[in-house]
């Protein structure tokens, strides 16, 4: 992930979870995810819960499965953490 935070990625996060998300939050979750993380069901799980809980919205198991397949289905480069929570975000 690039060391900066694309600003509409992080307004995206705040506007949609109705929160105020720092930047620093976020790259610390952030520095915990791997490229395999992507590829790895229970890693991503886990990953979906973090930004969860971290947001402080609630994910329905469904949804996480929704995420889950879409990311899968994607073949989103793991590299490109943004990609991945815009995607979140869409949910």
């Amino acid at each position: 992930m690039s060391k900066n935070i694309s600003k509409d990625a992080l307004n995206l996060i705040n506007k949609k979870a109705g929160k105020n998300i720092t930047e620093g939050a976020v790259k610390k979750l952030a520095s915990t995810v791997k490229p395999s993380t992507l590829q790895n069901e229970a890693q991503l799980r886990q990953l979906i819960k973090s930004v969860s809980a971290m947001a402080k919205v609630p994910v329905s198991e469904s949804t996480v499965s929704e995420i889950v397949a879409a990311v899968k289905k994607s073949g989103m480069n793991p590299q490109n953490m943004e990609s991945l929570m815009k995607l979140m975000m869409k949910k």
